[in-house]
């Protein structure tokens, strides 16, 4: 998750009478730092790796593991110990910082990588000692995952235990499958972003995948709901899913770059760019709710916007 900053988010009504001067502003910034930077050269290569880790409690008695909304706990521990160290002028060898779900924590190095060979030797050192730090603090019936939780979305799947509000008028994402307790509590970016997405949409994320069929897969697959929105949403044949919490709330490996100038930044992002997909689905990152396994793209536009065609894009 990108930077963190302390303010009070807007409204998607609020932000709509600003958007023009947002959108403005935002281009003319872009351009002005584009050329300012455009002819830097001789930077060194950085990088650096974000893992997103999954906290879970085992149920040993029932048989059942569930998603730990903990995360704010364990983050005030971690950050806290950052804190401690830089006072004390020694150095902070991981990084920890809030993710999209409150069972969700993210970890850095504390420092970045260079562009030597050598780096790689400390790589996999680092994520182990970041998996440590925070095992250090888990509960004797908790551990990490660092791939996507399987039974997302399925009910009794958080502790403690939170029903969905699909049609609750404070609820945030009104959805059937995920519960507002399970998104992060501990920054008001997150539960805001959820809120203007359903507001910028006009109704709540609709997903629907085509569910993969094999000789089990009953014909026609089909959901029912009690919701009477999810139940007009579902399409036969389909996996719905109604939350952004089941992209944004899975865990993944992310890498960030700071290039020697901008056409290495741009070879870079060329190159890794296709690579991907193949990654999400070599890390199990996809999209899924329990059993069901899916791919999510472009949820958050209009109407008006997922209708048009867009030029120069890869998508259809």
């Amino acid at each position: 998750m990108g930077l963190l900053t302390l303010g009070t988010p807007l409204s998607w009504p609020r932000i709509v009478e600003h958007l023009e001067y947002i959108k403005a502003h935002g281009i003319d910034q872009f351009i002005a730092l584009y050329h300012r930077v455009k002819g830097r050269e001789r930077d060194q290569l950085r990088w650096g790796d974000e893992i997103e880790y999954t906290i879970v409690k085992f149920d040993d008695e029932h048989k059942k593991v569930r998603v730990s909304l903990r995360a704010k706990d364990l983050l005030d521990a971690l950050m806290a110990s950052e804190d401690v160290n830089r006072s004390l002028g020694e150095e902070n060898r991981s990084l920890w910082r809030p993710e999209f779900a409150a069972y969700m924590v993210e970890g850095t190095p504390g420092t970045p990588y260079g562009g030597l060979m050598s780096c790689f030797n400390i790589v996999e050192y680092n994520m182990r000692l970041r998996y440590d730090d925070v095992s250090a603090l888990l509960r004797p019936n908790e551990s990490l995952l660092s791939i996507s939780f399987p039974a997302l979305g399925a009910p009794d799947f958080t502790d403690p235990p939170a029903v969905p509000r699909p049609t609750h008028p404070d609820s945030v994402g009104r959805s059937v499958f995920y519960p507002d307790e399970a998104i992060y509590s501990g920054h008001p970016r997150f539960r805001n972003l959820v809120r203007n997405i359903r507001g910028r949409r006009g109704e709540k994320v609709t997903i629907n995948v085509p569910i993969f069929r094999d000789q089990n897969t009953p014909s026609p697959f089909t959901e029912t709901f009690e919701d009477a929105e999810a139940s007009r949403a579902a399409l036969p044949d389909h996996i719905y899913m109604d939350h952004m919490g089941f992209g944004m709330g899975l865990c993944c490996l992310q890498m960030t770059f700071q290039a020697v100038n901008v056409m290495e930044a741009r070879w870079l992002y060329d190159q890794l760019t296709p690579i991907t997909p193949i990654m999400v689905a070599l890390s199990a990152g996809s999209g899924r709710r329990p059993s069901l396994l899916s791919v999510l793209l472009l949820l958050c536009r209009s109407h008006c916007e997922q209708s048009r065609r867009l030029s120069l894009s890869i998508f259809p």
